[in-house]
């Protein structure tokens, strides 16, 4: 697999619950290939890795057989709409009159409360 198969590999196993980083998964892939559990080869212009004799041996079962927890699925919906605030927020940094940037800033106020309004419920 390329490294980003691999990162898209990761969210669909943990449904999108994490989709790590290519800063943390091209380090952890080179560390593998330094510890020979590990081999990689150019191909297309991306670098292909496989599991070596000796990574087979180490792992002879998928690492992910051995995690037992249920991604709540509130929890990727929660991780989506913190994904889709951010980028509303970002657009109108960028393109809103500054009207629209003091509106968008009361809303965020507004709503931030109102989420810990929602912890301090019993």
């Amino acid at each position: 697999m390329h490294g980003y198969e691999i990162i898209q590999e990761i969210a669909r196993r943990t449904g999108g619950g994490w989709s790590p980083s290519p800063g943390s998964v091209y380090p952890t892939l080179q560390m593998l290939a330094d510890e020979g559990l590990i081999s990689s080869e150019e191909e297309g212009g991306k670098k292909l890795f496989t599991l070596t004799d000796h990574g087979r041996t180490e792992h002879t079962a998928p690492p992910w057989r051995d995690i037992n927890f249920q991604l709540d699925p509130v929890d990727g919906e929660l991780r989506s709409s913190i994904r889709l605030l951010g980028s509303a927020m970002e657009q109108i940094s960028h393109a809103g009159t500054p009207e629209q940037k003091a509106r968008a800033v009361e809303l965020y106020n507004e709503l931030r409360r109102k989420l810990y309004a929602i912890l301090a419920e019993e």
